[in-house]
């Protein structure tokens, strides 16, 4: 009995449908269209533009998985610049937000992926829900 309650409320919205343990968080970004795709176990979920890599800076390209986050973390590398809602998934690279949100959809970065401040909050909050092991980062030119 209790399961088919469950089941009804799964139905009618009431309560998530449960989480595969396999389920994936892939960001699929294209320097060259400077966008962001993410899917979740598979599925489109949201699509934003993204600020990458200016002239005489590098976005690494490949594959990768997430490696840690941190939910606000500030780069001794530039000057303690504020990067919030950070995934990082090579060394010192990471998707994050930015204030710089007039920049987004064209380079403008020092090889991060930079995202609108409650975009980079959606995708931090993915990652953290599905784990480290389940998020991957996909950078193509």
């Amino acid at each position: 009995m209790r399961s088919r309650v469950y089941a009804l409320a799964v139905l009618c919205g009431l309560l998530a449908a449960p989480v595969s343990a396999s389920a994936t968080v892939v960001a699929k970004i294209s320097l060259s269209a400077q966008r962001v795709d993410v899917s979740v176990g598979g599925s489109p979920a949201y699509s934003w533009p993204v600020s990458t890599a200016r002239r005489g800076y590098v976005t690494p390209t490949g594959q990768f998985r997430a490696q840690r986050t941190a939910r606000m973390w500030y780069s001794r590398k530039y000057d303690m610049s504020p990067m919030p809602y950070s995934v990082f998934f090579h060394g010192g690279y990471a998707i994050h937000g930015t204030n710089y949100v007039r920049s987004l959809g064209r380079p403008a970065s020092h090889g991060c992926i930079r995202l609108a401040p409650g975009n980079a909050a959606k995708f931090y909050a993915l990652v953290r829900t599905y784990g480290l092991s389940n998020a991957r980062v996909i950078i193509t030119r």
